[in-house]
């Protein structure tokens, strides 16, 4: 049996870490970076950044992003970086800014350093890009040869994003060890083109024990506006430990949800990791072997920090049960990150299970609060 991991060549993390990025762009023998960033990651990082790559002397080239992962932007950016001259990538911002910057990179065969500014996903480390059409709607993902040459997490610029945003990426990493474990159980091959390793194995149960160890406090200080020890550990968790753990574990129903609840447009506003939360949900509902306490354990927990549990919380409480079906019919089978389980699961399986999962969301959310 083959198994498999990929990581980043370099994980760089601490409060004010962006001010010294021209150090890590240096070495990998660059001097003109494309710098991908959107207006409010432009706003909030370009002193810091800029003045760096002037302390060595550095030119570059600046490519506003749309806010859309789409291929027509990455070839945007692509032609721009041949007019330019530029030799490496630099994205900024979330995880779409993040992906649109990698697919531009590894098209021209350039090196490419990810800089998550907000802690919402677990998308900076990995060597894919999920795409989208214009309208928000998610049409696939490409793997590429390699994993960013450096990925640079400032948790003084993270610290400063909207709570929201965390939360997103919490929900995101708290499905890693779940789909993980899944994906080992059925030996599937995972995005690094083999079954998961152990070292993956332990670093996705260290992400999953991270989060309920962390979050609750962790949130406190993004509240405080501060960076503590704890916010320190959750952004590692969410954002090195979920994105090796991912790609290297496996998905399973909790990401094909998370990814193709993006085909309702009353899903749209909400963020990716959101709807991983209520495919996480449903994924603990359709897995036989999932026992009661655990499932207790995680939705009590996803329901304390406010993370959605429910249909009506990705605001699809309206949608009719004749779409979810035709969801189900298209999200299953050959293809379907839900077939990477060790037991099969139909249509009307996954129907049963987002059904139940937005009914035991509804019981636990009236429990507790």
């Amino acid at each position: 049996m083959r198994r498999s991991a990929i990581f980043p060549q370099k994980y760089i993390q601490g409060e004010g870490v962006l001010s010294d990025i021209s150090s890590v762009i240096r070495p990998l023998g660059c001097k003109k970076p494309m710098l991908v960033w959107g207006k409010r990651t432009r706003a909030a990082v370009n002193g810091i950044v800029l003045s760096s790559l002037a302390k060595d002397d550095l030119t570059f080239i600046e490519w506003n992003f749309s806010g859309e992962c789409t291929k027509e932007e990455s070839s945007a950016i692509e032609d721009e970086i041949r007019k330019s001259g530029c030799d490496i990538v630099v994205g900024f911002g979330g995880g779409k800014c993040l992906d649109v910057a990698k697919g531009a990179a590894a098209h021209l065969g350039m090196r490419v350093i990810a800089c998550p500014t907000v802690c919402s996903c677990d998308a900076p480390t990995s060597a894919c890009s999920v795409w989208y059409d214009k309208e928000g709607v998610c049409v696939g993902f490409d793997l590429w040869p390699t994993n960013p040459d450096a990925v640079i997490v400032d948790t003084g610029i993270m610290v400063t994003a909207p709570e929201a945003m965390l939360k997103a990426g919490i929900g995101d990493a708290l499905a890693t060890y779940i789909e993980a474990r899944a994906s080992n159980n059925a030996h599937a091959t995972t995005c690094a083109s083999g079954t998961p390793t152990m070292s993956v194995m332990a670093l996705s149960k260290l992400c999953f024990d991270t989060l309920f160890d962390t979050a609750e406090t962790a949130l406190i200080a993004v509240k405080a506006g501060v960076v503590t020890p704890a916010f320190e550990r959750l952004v590692e968790a969410c954002t090195l430990l979920s994105g090796i753990g991912w790609e290297s574990g496996g998905l399973t129903t909790a990401h094909q949800l998370g990814n193709n609840l993006s085909s309702f447009p009353e899903a749209h506003r909400h963020m990716h990791g959101e709807k991983v939360c209520f495919g996480l949900i449903t994924q603990l509902t359709l897995d036989p072997d999932i026992k009661t306490e655990e499932l207790y354990m995680v939705v009590d927990f996803m329901v304390r920090l406010g993370l959605p549990v429910t249909l009506s919380d990705i605001s699809m409480g309206d949608v009719s049960k004749e779409r979810i079906m035709e969801f189900c019919v298209a999200n299953t089978g050959a293809g379907s990150f839900s077939a990477n389980h060790c037991f099969p699961v139909t249509a009307k399986d996954l129907y049963n299970a987002m059904l139940a999962a937005d009914a035991f969301g509804s019981a636990r959310k009236a429990a507790i609060r």
